[in-house]
């Protein structure tokens, strides 16, 4: 008899509509507001479930060790955590980007957690899930939680906001940005005056990223100047030229998906791009719906 398999759990591209920096904590930990918005644009995982108790990455991750993978630390994550006495072998359809501010690695990780806490039968609640989320990152609850919000503290502080759903065009450069390093850099902005989410809505807010950023990548400079050039102009575009989190990627927003292939279509040669629907609610909170629905059927 086959191991049951679960196919196609999504794990979904998240864009910040912007990012400031407002202080750092005495532990090195930076102090941020920001807003997530997820994208109908998805990593994919397939999970076969072992009754032997392994836990076995079947697509690793170019340069990543296995132990450092963030797909197999939420496996194990919750394995320990819960005691099951069940493996599961993962595999991995990626699409997201490395090192492009998308955060694929953290996606991924929550959509282990909510997968295997279903499939594994162990009713964890999403507050629990979110709680052990964060020793993974902290942008991992955000994804678990599911829903678009605004959030502060290191990012595991966030209420549910409700936002326009723009058809974006992303702009994916072809270099990876090491969060690490820009968070360490010493020219970084650490002092941005707080603002509202009435500020928010109403214009405020940038990427205090960007400008460190664009000058340490001049990749990433040219593709900003370019999509300010042919989309803040666009007679369609709602959402301004911004980078998202720490880069490399480059989003404006649009009201129809028309307008933003339109601009899609105008990308430099040799750029690489997409258009996704930006959504208040994640595909993968759509995707557990429909398994719970299957299972009390």
């Amino acid at each position: 008899m086959a191991d049951p398999l679960s196919n196609n759990w999504p794990a979904p591209a998240k864009l910040n509509r912007f990012l400031h920096i407002v202080g750092q904590r005495p532990d090195g930990y930076h102090l941020l507001q920001t807003v997530f918005q997820f994208l109908d644009y998805c990593d994919l995982l397939d999970f076969q479930l072992r009754t032997d108790g392994q836990v076995i990455l079947q697509s690793p991750i170019e340069g990543v060790p296995t132990e450092k993978n963030l797909i197999f630390r939420a496996a194990k994550l919750l394995q320990s955590h819960s005691g099951s006495a069940m493996g599961v072998k993962i595999s991995l359809e990626k699409k997201l980007p490395t090192g492009g501010g998308l955060g694929g690695g953290s996606s991924d990780a929550a959509t282990v957690l909510v997968a295997l806490n279903h499939l594994w039968g162990l009713d964890y609640s999403h507050r629990h899930l979110a709680r052990l989320g964060l020793e993974l990152g902290a942008d991992v609850p955000v994804f678990i939680n599911g829903k678009a919000v605004w959030a502060e503290g290191v990012g595991e502080q966030f209420q549910d906001i409700g936002l326009d759903e723009p058809w974006f065009c992303v702009i994916v450069p072809a270099v990876n940005v090491s969060t690490a390093d820009i968070f360490s850099d010493r020219e970084l902005t650490r002092n941005t005056s707080p603002i509202t989410i009435s500020d928010f809505i109403g214009g405020a807010g940038s990427n205090d990223c960007e400008a460190l950023v664009a000058a340490k990548y001049p990749e990433i400079k040219t593709v900003i100047e370019w999509m300010k050039r042919y989309s803040d102009t666009h007679s369609g575009c709602i959402v301004r030229t911004r980078m998202t989190g720490t880069g490399a990627c480059v989003f404006a927003g649009f009201e129809t998906e028309q307008d933003a292939r339109e601009v899609q279509l105008q990308i430099p040669p040799g750029q690489v791009a997409f258009v996704a629907k930006g959504l208040n609610q994640s595909p993968l909170l759509k995707r557990l719906d429909e398994e719970a629905s299957e299972t009390s059927g």
